[in-house]
């Protein structure tokens, strides 16, 4: 399977992946064939691209570091008390939050990450532009219980870095709609607006009792930066909780991985390279190194070009060596196609090194005269 963007699908092409609406519903199921009316069908939902059947990908598959069973009940737990708080601001009613039911949620990704300790995060963003939201919180708590889980974590504390991270942007919900949708940049006074969130997070999860104040601690500072730029209080270094800012790197992160109103997601391994700047400076060094360690550089289906001429896909990331995955090599340094292509572990060899990557027009020419060959 391969991940394609919305523009590149065409009829005949055949679900790898299920792909689901923002209420957890099947749009379409592994196996089905794409039709004309379904590629329309997801362009009206918002969906930038699915998981389709390649077969120079034959045998690999694109594993989720959580069952996707976990992620869509946890996406739909996110999704309903989001709108429950909502309708209970605007009703001017103290918001109410179902502290048993975060808990379960939370304890179910850490039970999923345990069992799955040697997964990469290799499955990129397909969530819908105007469902980011939930997903994002979903994804968030993922990643920075992953980032506890390598740095020794007991499973006391996962569970309330995973409670703070699942409900860390829960204060938006006292923001204005027309702010946090605006599609464009904000203005100063809307900005203002925005950093108030934090402030309101703190105040609905403090004193709460399945909570821990840590949890509530991470809404009110996961946007402070090591360096004091960021905001509500400009802390700076170990001010800073050790939990709020694994949730703030790993909120940048995912923000720059996903599809915006206003902009284009960022590839994975510009992300990876952003944040991988940002040690001592934005965040903690030690826990930016903890996290990229779980992040595939470049994620499964990626097509590259090796500094030895050779072009191929990755299939795979070893665990703890980002920058070093296996690769199915489809064509030779001359440009010719590999009648059958063969995986080199970049890990084994430490002469190749990965020189480019290959736009999506580059490699579905590839594909094609591989197809024509074959």
């Amino acid at each position: 399977m391969r991940k394609y963007p919305l523009p590149l699908l065409h009829p005949g092409m055949v679900v790898a992946r299920p792909v689901f609406s923002a209420d957890g519903l099947v749009l379409l199921n592994k196996g089905k064939e794409l039709r004309p009316s379904y590629i329309q069908r997801l362009h009206e939902q918002g969906i930038p691209a699915i998981y389709v059947e390649d077969h120079l990908m034959s045998g690999v598959d694109v594993e989720d570091v959580i069952s996707e069973q976990t992620r869509l009940k946890a996406i739909k737990t996110v999704k309903s008390m989001f709108a429950g708080l909502s309708f209970q601001v605007k009703a001017d009613r103290k918001p109410e939050i179902n502290e048993l039911l975060v808990k379960q949620t939370v304890t179910e990704v850490v039970d999923d990450l345990l069992n799955r300790g040697d997964v990469m995060v290799n499955l990129t963003d397909i969530r819908a532009v105007d469902d980011y939201t939930y997903g994002h919180c979903v994804n968030v708590c993922v990643l920075a219980l992953m980032t506890g889980i390598s740095l020794g974590y007991e499973r006391h504390n996962l569970l309330y870095l995973g409670m703070g991270a699942l409900l860390h942007d829960v204060g938006k919900v006292k923001v204005p709609p027309e702010v946090l949708n605006k599609p464009g940049p904000l203005d100063p006074h809307e900005f203002e607006e925005v950093k108030k969130h934090p402030g309101y997070g703190f105040e609905m999860l403090k004193g709460l009792a399945g909570f821990s104040g840590l949890s509530a601690q991470i809404a009110y500072q996961h946007h402070e930066k090591f360096d004091g730029s960021g905001y509500p209080r400009g802390l700076q270094g170990r001010e800073i909780h050790e939990f709020a800012q694994i949730v703030g790197m790993v909120d940048v992160y995912d923000a720059l991985t996903a599809d915006r109103i206003y902009r284009k997601a960022y590839q994975p391994y510009e992300a990876f390279e952003m944040i991988a700047g940002t040690g001592n400076y934005l965040f903690d060094y030690r826990l930016v190194q903890a996290f990229l360690n779980n992040v595939a550089l470049y994620p499964v289906g990626i097509a590259l070009k090796l500094n030895s001429g050779h072009i191929g896909l990755v299939v795979d990331t070893p665990k703890g060596m980002p920058h070093r995955p296996t690769v199915r090599l489809l064509c030779d340094p001359e440009g010719q196609i590999i009648a059958e292509p063969y995986e080199e572990k970049l890990s084994e060899n430490s002469k190749l090194l990965i020189d480019r990557t290959l736009t999506e027009e580059e490699y579905t020419a590839i594909r094609n005269r591989h197809r024509k060959t074959s």
